[in-house]
């Protein structure tokens, strides 16, 4: 479960990194749940998609995952935690940034969705 989980973190980086909004739609359980640096927020899909297409300018870039950690539940939900390292595609000096993340999975309907993300940047 672990490593299905962590493949399907990876794809839903994938798809932020490719601007890729079906794929990351898909991997969704809506309202979910985001909490970050500009605070914490219920999104429906409505807003989930006008928040991603607003960030057409941002071209983030993952550069690596790092101990990954996951948990299920139960058969319908799993809980995860890793470290991501991000940075600006196309940038040639590229400046990253870390962040320790968390997510919470739901399986409905036998698919499995994120329900809840949150990310904190570390201190350098």
């Amino acid at each position: 479960m672990e490593t299905q989980i962590m493949e399907l973190e990876k794809k839903y980086w994938e798809g932020m990194e490719e601007k890729e909004y079906e794929t990351v739609r898909n991997l969704t359980s809506f309202p979910c749940i985001v909490a970050g640096k500009n605070g914490v927020h219920s999104i429906d899909e409505a807003t989930f998609k006008k928040m991603f297409e607003s960030g057409e300018g941002d071209k983030i870039k993952v550069l690596n995952f790092s101990d990954f950690h996951s948990q299920q539940l139960d058969d319908n939900n799993a809980v995860t935690a890793y470290l991501i390292e991000l940075g600006i595609a196309g940038e040639e000096k590229q400046e990253s940034s870390k962040c320790a993340c968390t997510s919470v999975w739901i399986k409905k309907e036998g698919k499995w969705l994120c329900t809840l993300h949150t990310e904190s940047e570390l201190s350098r």
